[in-house]
């Protein structure tokens, strides 16, 4: 057999996308699957960015653009950045990427070096891509365990344990894939003050939910005082504007943006021009489109939120942005026979017809924190309501043990909350 690089044979992957294809693969055999699984807005993205998109494939604006994006895009994240961050950002600070993905892995590669033990922290659980790509630059990961008591936050001291001299980058992401979390302006003004002891340190902020925050202004490190020359900014077009297949994203920082132009070139020469467009038309029209969905999102959290409370065997937390809760499910596992979540989630998808993902597709499960699934409640209101009664169902029907008294007070309350869900 030719040879594979150790590079390639330990490359992670994305499982929300191996769980998906699964899924097509059921739906195909004419299974019905309620999918909690994927994060990708059921909305359709704005009139005026698709027909910019068709007007520039109509106008012939379909060859290479700069390496670094169309400088309008660029002049347009620029404005929207200083608007929405409280921080000064130009267009020349900007980079256009093939969406917010590519900007991990370049930015890593950017401030690490190959086999010299440069670390990086991420969140645990978090974005699987996080790990993969520290890998495959060849740093070291070093996870920061996120606590469901602190409403899936990380412990500052504990960050402050693990920042060493070979640490070269902290990677945050708020609001959060998985769990939902949103850090506060206190948390930010504190991890800023950690950051600013290491001169070494360069920080990646991961904003592609940056529109769907519930309960409060967005708060971010950036803004913090002297964290927005050691800061990457990244966003993106895949939630805010329901676009993910158009593969539109951008990064702002003034030291790295002609590095990262670079990594473009060398990697993808540059991002599609048609989407360049699109995206330009969207950050520049009105925003009501993205107030109408941000509102659709808060409702279904609150449905979604209360339909899992009233499941016998999980409880949940109330996240405070994305699209995503993060239920926990020790006691369901239990009441079932399943020896972890990865396996509650096999038997919900081939015996109840319900998709979600494991906590284990989002690394390494921290120990004393349970069991816990990923649903997305990027899927219509009767969609939630019809998977959560599947999931209901489930446990009632395959319980070997009863559950506690917090969770028959709760099997108590599933017929009512589905019903005033139904009614909402």
């Amino acid at each position: 057999m030719l040879p594979l690089s150790k590079r390639t044979e330990a490359l992670g992957t994305e499982n929300a996308f191996v769980v998906l294809a699964e899924v097509n693969r059921l739906l195909a055999e004419g299974k019905s699957i309620k999918s909690f699984c994927i994060g990708q807005p059921d909305f359709t993205p704005p009139d005026h960015a698709r027909i910019a998109a068709i007007d520039s494939i109509v106008q012939g604006k379909t060859g290479y653009t700069p390496s670094a994006g169309i400088m309008p895009l660029r002049e347009a994240v620029a404005v929207e950045f200083t608007k929405t961050r409280g921080v000064q950002v130009k267009a020349d600070d900007v980079v256009i990427g093939c969406g917010a993905k590519p900007f991990i892995g370049n930015t890593i590669m950017s401030v690490c070096d190959y086999g010299e033990g440069h670390e990086v922290l991420y969140p645990n659980p978090g974005f699987p891509i996080y790990e993969s790509m520290i890998k495959a630059a060849g740093a070291v990961p070093v996870p920061l365990e996120l606590h469901e008591k602190n409403d899936f936050a990380f412990d500052l001291n504990d960050l402050e344990r693990k920042i060493t001299a070979k640490s070269r980058l902290l990677i945050l992401c708020s609001p959060h894939n998985p769990t939902g979390g949103v850090l506060s302006k206190k948390m930010m003004a504190q991890i800023a003050k950690i950051v600013a002891k290491h001169d070494q340190l360069w920080v990646y902020s991961d904003e592609p939910y940056s529109k769907l925050v519930y309960d409060g202004p967005l708060a971010t490190i950036e803004a913090e005082p002297g964290m927005l020359e050691r800061t990457v900014i990244v966003d993106c077009c895949s939630k805010t504007y329901a676009m993910p297949g158009w593969r539109l994203g951008y990064a702002a920082n003034r030291i790295l943006a002609p590095h990262l132009t670079r990594w473009n070139t060398n990697i993808d020469s540059c991002p599609p021009a048609p989407s360049q467009y699109a995206a330009l038309a969207a950050l520049t029209a009105s925003q009501q489109c993205v107030d109408e969905m941000r509102k659709s999102f808060h409702e279904r959290r609150d449905i979604i939120v209360k339909l899992l409370n009233s499941i016998p065997g999980i409880s949940c937390r109330t996240p405070g942005g994305a699209f995503y809760v993060w239920p926990n499910v020790t006691e369901a596992c239990a009441m079932v026979g399943a020896k972890d979540s990865e396996e509650l989630r096999r038997r919900l998808l081939h015996e109840a017809g319900v998709a979600v993902l494991a906590d284990i597709h989002f690394g390494k499960r921290i120990e004393g924190e349970g069991q816990h699934l990923r649903f997305s409640y990027a899927t219509g209101k009767a969609d939630i309501i019809a998977g959560l009664e599947r999931v209901a169902d489930f446990i009632k029907k395959n319980a070997k043990s009863s559950p506690s008294k917090a969770a028959k007070r709760n099997g108590k309350a599933t017929g009512k909350a589905t019903k005033e869900a139904r009614a909402s």
